[in-house]
């Protein structure tokens, strides 16, 4: 098997922050779900609504451009099978965060429980990290915890 490339750290990464957006409020009634399968993203848009949030998903390649127009309470990144499919983002998503005030919008990974995580990889910006399979019992108990408080 060849070696894993090795993982992008914080500082490979310059924060896009949206242009214009900087004190830019996340709406605290809006989840942003991002992977690459559309079964996942339903499954826990389902989750997020369950937990009182309107979610809409976005694939990978097109969350920094819906990022400029909706900034949401909390995003949820499926981070793939390696945990590597939204590292592209993590510019787009750093900056959003700076621009909102650096706590917001909160931010979930889903991971593989087989696989490590590289905090450093997401620029430290990642507040839980919920293992696959995902079940409204693992994943909604967490959703409300970030978001509690926040309205």
């Amino acid at each position: 098997m060849p070696p894993m490339p090795a993982s992008p750290r914080a500082q490979d990464f310059r924060p896009e922050v949206p242009h214009g957006r900087a004190g830019l409020t996340p709406d605290l009634s809006r989840a942003m779900v991002i992977g690459r399968s559309p079964i996942t993203c339903v499954v826990v848009a389902k989750i997020a609504e369950r937990a009182g949030l309107k979610a809409v998903t976005e694939q990978p390649e097109t969350a920094a451009r819906r990022l400029a127009e909706l900034v949401p309470g909390l995003i949820i990144i499926d981070g793939g099978v390696e945990n590597r499919d939204c590292d592209p983002l993590v510019p787009a998503l750093t900056g959003t965060r700076l621009a909102a005030g650096g706590t917001l919008p909160a931010t979930i990974l889903l991971s593989n429980a087989n696989s490590t995580l590289d905090e450093g990889a997401f620029g430290g910006m990642i507040d839980a990290v919920v293992a696959k399979p995902i079940t409204p019992e693992n994943l909604q108990p967490v959703i409300e915890r970030l978001m509690a408080g926040r309205s």
